[in-house]
């Protein structure tokens, strides 16, 4: 499975940098960074059956597309996402199969203002305090990367730094787990980690399991104004939109076709 391939990569790469830079380095970076720290739950919590909000994707590769964008001025496409009226912001900073860096987040950090998710894949506590020390307001925590013990003590070393939390599922167990963990923003990824097909049936399915009173957020699969409308239609607070906001020819507009589809 890819996922147990890019968490095993993750592993070597964070332990190498663990040599070159401690914790107590990352928590004296804490100390000294400006930046706001922005609410990222707020921000996407719905506000009517009629509102759904937008986590807009900075994504330059994947695994299962290769490169998605050559032309990948990552500062002018996070501007575009907040001039299109995007709630949020989520950033790629693995860079192996991502082509992600952590230069990027922080960038656009100092120069947009809306909360910023750091996307990667979270194996560690440094991992927490790096994201921290980079400028993130949010982080993703995988549920089928982390043991149960594992994503409780991540919940709340993230909330003792102040970073929100989305956490990422694939079935009922994974959101029964996300749940007794106390996770208050959850994802459900309609991509098969095994195979990479992609159903909104996941996010239709699992909803029912989410209570309202956690942000329920879809994530892959959403390329059309009828998929929006479908998961306004089963209560979703927010859709994480990649691939075809990156694909856009003008993001702007597709942004802003894909709010105000009913």
């Amino acid at each position: 499975m890819i996922l147990d391939q890019i968490i095993a990569d993750r592993k070597r790469a964070v332990a190498a940098l663990k040599e070159r830079y401690s914790t107590s380095q990352l928590m004296g970076d804490i100390e000294f960074q400006n930046f706001a720290t922005l609410d990222f739950k707020k921000a996407l919590k719905r506000e009517d059956e009629r509102s759904i909000h937008i986590i807009a994707e900075v994504k330059k590769a994947s695994p299962s597309k290769g490169l998605i964008c050559q032309d990948f001025n990552y500062l002018t496409i996070a501007k575009d996402y907040e001039i299109g009226g995007a709630s949020a912001i989520s950033v790629l900073t693995e860079p192996k199969y991502f082509q992600g860096d952590n230069h990027y987040l922080t960038t656009i950090k100092e120069k947009v203002k809306l909360p910023i998710l750091r996307k990667d894949f979270i194996i560690d506590e440094w991992q927490i305090y790096e994201a921290k020390s980079i400028g993130a307001d949010a982080i993703l925590l995988i549920v089928a990367a982390l043991s149960e013990t594992q994503l409780r003590n991540y919940l709340s070393l993230a909330k003792s730094l102040q970073l929100q939390t989305l956490v990422e599922t694939h079935d009922a167990r994974e959101v029964d787990g996300a749940l007794s963990a106390g996770a208050e923003v959850i994802g459900v990824n309609n991509r098969n980690l095994r195979n990479f097909e992609v159903s909104l049936e996941t996010s239709i399915r699992l909803r029912a399991l989410v209570p309202k009173d956690k942000v329920f957020v879809a994530e892959s699969g959403i390329h059309t104004t009828q998929d929006m409308a479908l998961l306004k239609e089963i209560g979703c607070d927010a859709a994480l939109i990649g691939e075809s906001l990156m694909t856009a020819s003008n993001r702007v507009e597709k942004l802003q076709l894909f709010k105000g589809a009913y």
